[in-house]
């Protein structure tokens, strides 16, 4: 990743930035869930197999941290905050089902595939790929594994759900284009930009894991949580962040041999598996004991994107509502759990 756009990395630039951006239009057009940020991290991560100078400039980079972050908070709602107090059991089983589907995979991918602790950790997280990504790219980590791995844990999660709950009965329809937020009002925008840039700057100043990409969803997430802003920010900011993150991810696929990438193609399916299995053992568990219909319990703990389960839930005419809440609990438990395993990680090497 380089450091500046000068005479020599701006063609290289471009190119990233064009095969992202087709990688992930490509993907989108034919319906692929989270096909932005999927279709632009393969596209590019196939150029840098076939020997392309795939890079993408440093403060770029940061930049997108920042916004990703922004949006990322603007999930929490007070609606799902009220949501989290209504279901404590239900909750409080998928708080512990997140961090099991984290040891266990990690454990896989350390004692069957021999990957390092902080690595494995990465790739283990059920969600929250933005700062997984950004942890990796701060560390050093085994990007391109991580990559492939979270990549098709949301592919296999993504795609075969709809088809598994068709079986049961449930009618599933297309995946539909969800629709963007409300975009703020100028003045709206301008508090939420400096207030995530100043706390992402904060976080990123004391060397906080993730701490561009960290900072900017905390104080997003506190004023749309408590209800102080509605808005976000527009769909094409949002979406040209994502396309700079999935060709930073596919940049670092460069000299991948194809041997050390059908390892990774494997690390990627059994640590799915395995993590596939610790939510299907809870959502038994939680059907068995609770009131709540099982479409939604398999969606509101099925180890996938936040925002691509909340277009399942919408697709599938769930309860978005306990989806939504169950979702943004994993998302801030993996979230600050993997920040602080990963800081204990570092520090110990």
């Amino acid at each position: 990743m380089d450091t500046s756009v000068g005479t020599g990395t701006l063609v290289p630039f471009l190119e990233t930035l064009l095969t992202a951006l087709a990688g992930g239009l490509l993907f989108t057009w034919i319906g692929m869930p989270a096909g932005l940020v999927s279709g632009s991290m393969l596209a590019t991560a196939l150029a840098a197999l076939l020997g392309r100078p795939m890079s993408i400039p440093v403060p770029l980079a940061q930049a997108s941290f920042v916004l990703i972050g922004i949006l990322l908070g603007a999930v929490v709602t007070p609606q799902t905050l009220r949501g989290i107090a209504t279901w404590p059991l239900s909750i409080a089983l998928l708080m512990i089902s997140a961090m099991m589907m984290m040891v266990a995979a990690s454990a896989y991918l350390r004692l069957v595939h021999g990957w390092d602790p902080l690595s494995s950790l990465l790739g283990a997280s059920p969600g929250s790929m933005a700062q997984v990504m950004a942890l990796s790219a701060e560390f050093r980590a085994n990007l391109r594994g991580i990559a492939i791995v979270q990549t098709m844990r949301v592919l296999i999660v993504t795609i075969g759900l709809p088809g598994g709950l068709a079986l049961f009965g449930l009618a599933a329809s297309p995946i539909p284009v969800a629709a963007s937020s409300a975009v703020g009002s100028p003045g709206e925008l301008a508090v939420l930009t400096l207030s995530s840039a100043a706390l992402a700057a904060l976080m990123y100043r004391i060397r906080f894991p993730g701490g561009l990409l960290f900072g900017a969803m905390a104080a997003s997430a506190i004023l749309h949580g408590g209800g102080f802003l509605r808005g976000t920010l527009p769909w094409w900011l949002g979406s040209a962040a994502v396309v700079v993150l999935g060709g930073l991810v596919g940049s670092r696929f460069i000299n991948t041999r194809f041997a050390m990438l059908m390892d990774y193609f494997w690390a990627a399916l059994g640590s799915s598996a395995v993590a596939i299995a610790v939510a299907s053992l809870f959502v038994v568990l939680v059907t068995n004991l609770l009131p709540f219909r099982t479409s939604d319990v398999v969606i509101a703990f099925a180890p996938g994107a936040q925002d691509t389960m909340m277009v399942l839930a919408l697709a599938l005419h769930l309860d978005p509502v306990y989806v939504g809440a169950h979702h943004l609990v994993r998302f801030l438990v993996v979230t600050f759990s993997v920040a602080v395993a990963a800081r204990r990680v570092v520090a110990r090497k």
